[in-house]
Protein backbone atom coordinates (compact mmCIF):
# COMPACT_ATOMS: atom_id res chain seq x y z
CA UNK A 1 0.00 0.00 0.00
CA UNK A 2 1.57 3.27 -0.98
CA UNK A 3 2.53 5.66 1.80
CA UNK A 4 -0.03 8.83 2.42
CA UNK A 5 1.39 12.10 0.79
CA UNK A 6 2.57 14.97 2.67
CA UNK A 7 2.93 17.74 0.56
CA UNK A 8 5.51 20.72 1.95
CA UNK A 9 5.89 24.29 0.48
CA UNK A 10 9.23 25.16 -0.32
CA UNK A 11 11.13 28.51 0.66
CA UNK A 12 12.57 30.88 -1.37
CA UNK A 13 16.82 29.96 -1.50
CA UNK A 14 18.88 32.83 -3.47
CA UNK A 15 22.26 30.77 -4.32
CA UNK A 16 24.94 32.65 -6.38
CA UNK A 17 22.11 34.43 -8.01
CA UNK A 18 19.65 31.66 -9.09
CA UNK A 19 16.41 30.96 -7.11
CA UNK A 20 15.74 28.10 -5.86
CA UNK A 21 12.71 26.60 -4.19
CA UNK A 22 14.07 24.40 -0.65
CA UNK A 23 13.09 22.81 2.46
CA UNK A 24 15.51 22.26 5.03
CA UNK A 25 15.49 18.58 5.28
CA UNK A 26 14.75 17.84 9.12
CA UNK A 27 10.98 18.53 7.83
CA UNK A 28 10.68 15.95 5.06
CA UNK A 29 12.85 13.18 7.38
CA UNK A 30 10.61 13.70 10.02
CA UNK A 31 7.63 13.15 7.88
CA UNK A 32 9.14 10.00 6.11
CA UNK A 33 10.57 8.51 9.18
CA UNK A 34 8.15 9.58 11.67
CA UNK A 35 4.81 10.28 10.41
CA UNK A 36 5.87 7.54 7.75
CA UNK A 37 4.45 9.56 4.92
CA UNK A 38 5.79 10.42 1.51
CA UNK A 39 7.02 13.83 1.88
CA UNK A 40 6.22 15.75 -2.02
CA UNK A 41 7.75 19.43 -2.10
CA UNK A 42 5.91 21.99 -4.16
CA UNK A 43 7.25 25.22 -5.54
CA UNK A 44 6.58 28.43 -4.66
CA UNK A 45 5.83 30.36 -8.00
CA UNK A 46 2.76 31.27 -8.47
CA UNK A 47 2.43 30.71 -12.06
CA UNK A 48 3.44 26.90 -10.96
CA UNK A 49 1.13 25.95 -8.05
CA UNK A 50 -2.65 25.25 -9.17
CA UNK A 51 -3.89 25.15 -5.16
CA UNK A 52 -6.58 22.60 -5.85
CA UNK A 53 -4.28 20.41 -8.23
CA UNK A 54 -1.94 20.04 -4.92
CA UNK A 55 -4.94 19.17 -2.76
CA UNK A 56 -6.46 16.73 -5.28
CA UNK A 57 -3.00 14.64 -4.46
CA UNK A 58 -2.46 15.49 -0.71
CA UNK A 59 -3.28 13.23 2.13
CA UNK A 60 -1.71 16.39 4.62
CA UNK A 61 0.20 19.22 4.29
CA UNK A 62 3.22 20.61 6.11
CA UNK A 63 4.45 24.34 6.49
CA UNK A 64 7.58 24.17 7.97
CA UNK A 65 9.90 27.13 9.43
CA UNK A 66 11.94 29.56 7.92
CA UNK A 67 14.40 32.17 8.38
CA UNK A 68 11.85 34.34 6.77
CA UNK A 69 9.22 36.41 8.09
CA UNK A 70 5.04 37.05 6.82
CA UNK A 71 4.88 40.06 5.41
CA UNK A 72 2.83 42.27 8.04
CA UNK A 73 1.02 43.94 4.93
CA UNK A 74 -1.18 40.43 5.42
CA UNK A 75 -2.46 41.59 8.87
CA UNK A 76 -1.52 45.07 9.79
CA UNK A 77 -0.58 48.29 8.39
CA UNK A 78 2.82 48.57 9.73
CA UNK A 79 5.88 48.41 7.93
CA UNK A 80 8.08 45.13 7.77
CA UNK A 81 10.70 45.64 10.69
CA UNK A 82 12.92 43.46 8.56
CA UNK A 83 12.14 43.81 5.26
CA UNK A 84 15.03 42.14 3.94
CA UNK A 85 13.55 39.27 5.85
CA UNK A 86 10.43 38.75 3.62
CA UNK A 87 9.48 35.61 1.04
CA UNK A 88 6.37 37.05 -0.11
CA UNK A 89 6.49 34.34 -3.01
CA UNK A 90 5.91 31.61 0.17
CA UNK A 91 3.12 34.08 1.61
CA UNK A 92 1.06 34.11 -1.61
CA UNK A 93 1.14 30.00 -2.15
CA UNK A 94 0.62 29.49 1.38
CA UNK A 95 -1.65 31.68 2.40
CA UNK A 96 -4.34 30.30 0.21
CA UNK A 97 -3.59 27.01 0.35
CA UNK A 98 -4.08 27.32 4.34
CA UNK A 99 -7.83 28.37 3.90
CA UNK A 100 -8.69 26.13 1.01
CA UNK A 101 -7.23 23.04 3.00
CA UNK A 102 -8.68 23.90 6.16
CA UNK A 103 -12.13 23.70 4.13
CA UNK A 104 -11.44 20.49 2.56
CA UNK A 105 -10.10 19.37 5.75
CA UNK A 106 -6.84 18.13 5.05
CA UNK A 107 -4.76 17.71 7.49
CA UNK A 108 -2.43 19.97 8.49
CA UNK A 109 0.45 20.41 10.62
CA UNK A 110 2.42 23.69 10.97
CA UNK A 111 5.62 24.88 12.53
CA UNK A 112 7.26 28.31 13.43
CA UNK A 113 6.64 30.38 10.53
CA UNK A 114 3.64 27.90 9.11
CA UNK A 115 2.01 28.56 12.70
CA UNK A 116 1.97 32.06 12.01
CA UNK A 117 1.25 31.80 8.67
CA UNK A 118 -1.68 29.77 9.63
CA UNK A 119 -2.77 32.53 12.18
CA UNK A 120 -2.64 35.17 9.86
CA UNK A 121 -4.29 33.08 7.12
CA UNK A 122 -7.51 32.88 9.41
CA UNK A 123 -7.71 36.21 10.16
CA UNK A 124 -4.81 36.70 13.49
CA UNK A 125 -2.29 38.92 13.44
CA UNK A 126 1.54 39.36 14.77
CA UNK A 127 3.94 40.75 17.06
CA UNK A 128 7.20 41.40 14.18
CA UNK A 129 9.39 41.60 17.04
CA UNK A 130 8.69 39.67 20.69
CA UNK A 131 11.56 40.73 22.55
CA UNK A 132 10.52 44.38 22.04
CA UNK A 133 7.17 43.66 24.01
CA UNK A 134 6.98 44.32 27.41
CA UNK A 135 6.60 41.06 30.07
CA UNK A 136 7.81 39.04 26.79
CA UNK A 137 10.95 37.22 26.79
CA UNK A 138 13.09 37.36 24.06
CA UNK A 139 12.52 34.17 22.38
CA UNK A 140 15.34 34.57 19.16
CA UNK A 141 17.73 31.60 18.01
CA UNK A 142 21.57 32.15 19.77
CA UNK A 143 23.15 32.25 16.82
CA UNK A 144 26.55 32.46 18.90
CA UNK A 145 25.73 29.16 20.69
CA UNK A 146 27.02 25.41 18.93
CA UNK A 147 24.15 24.18 16.84
CA UNK A 148 23.13 20.82 19.18
CA UNK A 149 22.94 23.62 22.05
CA UNK A 150 20.79 26.22 19.87
CA UNK A 151 18.46 23.33 18.90
CA UNK A 152 17.83 22.37 22.28
CA UNK A 153 15.23 22.95 24.85
CA UNK A 154 15.45 26.51 25.70
CA UNK A 155 11.82 26.82 28.20
CA UNK A 156 9.09 25.50 29.60
CA UNK A 157 5.60 25.57 28.12
CA UNK A 158 1.80 24.85 29.39
CA UNK A 159 0.04 22.73 27.95
CA UNK A 160 -4.21 22.49 27.48
CA UNK A 161 -6.99 21.13 25.90
CA UNK A 162 -6.81 18.28 23.30
CA UNK A 163 -3.10 19.07 22.77
CA UNK A 164 -2.54 17.95 26.67
CA UNK A 165 -4.50 14.67 26.04
CA UNK A 166 -1.86 13.64 22.71
CA UNK A 167 0.96 14.72 24.93
CA UNK A 168 0.12 13.51 27.89
CA UNK A 169 2.08 16.30 29.61
CA UNK A 170 0.91 19.61 31.17
CA UNK A 171 4.49 20.96 30.95
CA UNK A 172 6.59 20.12 28.24
CA UNK A 173 10.27 22.05 27.07
CA UNK A 174 10.79 23.12 23.93
CA UNK A 175 13.37 24.16 21.51
CA UNK A 176 11.31 27.55 20.68
CA UNK A 177 13.30 29.87 18.25
CA UNK A 178 12.08 32.87 16.81
CA UNK A 179 11.58 36.36 16.47
CA UNK A 180 7.65 36.71 15.05
CA UNK A 181 5.13 35.81 17.58
CA UNK A 182 1.26 35.61 17.65
CA UNK A 183 -0.77 38.86 18.72
CA UNK A 184 -4.38 38.60 18.36
CA UNK A 185 -4.92 34.97 17.62
CA UNK A 186 -7.83 33.69 14.82
CA UNK A 187 -10.95 33.16 16.51
CA UNK A 188 -11.00 30.15 13.75
CA UNK A 189 -8.21 28.88 16.54
CA UNK A 190 -8.19 27.26 19.87
CA UNK A 191 -4.78 28.02 22.02
CA UNK A 192 -3.74 24.90 23.25
CA UNK A 193 -0.09 25.63 25.11
CA UNK A 194 1.35 28.66 26.58
CA UNK A 195 5.04 30.15 27.10
CA UNK A 196 6.27 31.55 30.75
CA UNK A 197 5.64 34.99 29.81
CA UNK A 198 1.87 34.24 28.09
CA UNK A 199 2.84 33.95 24.14
CA UNK A 200 0.85 31.41 22.90
CA UNK A 201 2.95 28.58 21.07
CA UNK A 202 0.13 25.89 19.79
CA UNK A 203 -2.48 26.19 18.75
CA UNK A 204 -5.93 23.61 17.05
CA UNK A 205 -8.15 24.16 14.56
CA UNK A 206 -11.88 23.99 14.68
CA UNK A 207 -13.12 20.71 16.27
CA UNK A 208 -14.32 18.84 12.96
CA UNK A 209 -11.17 19.04 11.49
CA UNK A 210 -9.64 15.89 10.99
CA UNK A 211 -5.90 17.26 12.14
CA UNK A 212 -4.87 21.19 12.15
CA UNK A 213 -2.19 21.66 14.62
CA UNK A 214 0.51 25.16 14.57
CA UNK A 215 3.15 25.16 16.78
CA UNK A 216 5.97 27.55 17.61
CA UNK A 217 8.87 25.15 18.43
CA UNK A 218 10.48 22.90 16.85
CA UNK A 219 9.76 19.13 17.01
CA UNK A 220 11.27 18.15 13.50
CA UNK A 221 14.11 18.69 15.12
CA UNK A 222 15.52 15.15 15.89
CA UNK A 223 11.93 14.16 15.92
CA UNK A 224 12.59 10.56 16.10
CA UNK A 225 14.34 10.79 19.71
CA UNK A 226 12.10 13.01 21.41
CA UNK A 227 9.25 11.44 22.74
CA UNK A 228 6.32 14.70 22.39
CA UNK A 229 7.87 14.96 18.36
CA UNK A 230 7.02 11.45 17.49
CA UNK A 231 3.30 11.64 19.26
CA UNK A 232 2.40 14.89 17.07
CA UNK A 233 4.13 13.42 13.71
CA UNK A 234 2.21 10.14 14.60
CA UNK A 235 -0.51 11.70 14.74
CA UNK A 236 -0.82 13.71 12.04
CA UNK A 237 0.85 10.80 9.40
CA UNK A 238 -2.25 8.24 10.51
CA UNK A 239 -4.84 11.44 9.82
CA UNK A 240 -3.22 12.31 6.32
CA UNK A 241 -3.62 8.35 6.45
CA UNK A 242 -6.87 8.19 6.93
CA UNK A 243 -7.73 10.60 4.41
CA UNK A 244 -5.64 7.89 2.02
CA UNK A 245 -8.36 5.33 3.12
Amino acid sequence: MSRPVVVIPCCTKIIEGYTFDAVSRKYSAAVAEVAECQPLLIPLDVALVDISAVLDVADGILFSGSPSNVAPSFYSQEDPVMPDALDPARDAVTLPLIRTALERKIPMMAICRGFQELNVALGGTLHQAVHVQNGKRDHRERKEMPLEERWGPVHALNITGKLREWIGQDEIMVNSLHGQGLKDLSSRLTPEAFAEDGLVEAVRGPDDHPFCLGVQWHPEWRASENPVSVKLFRRFGSAAGAKLS
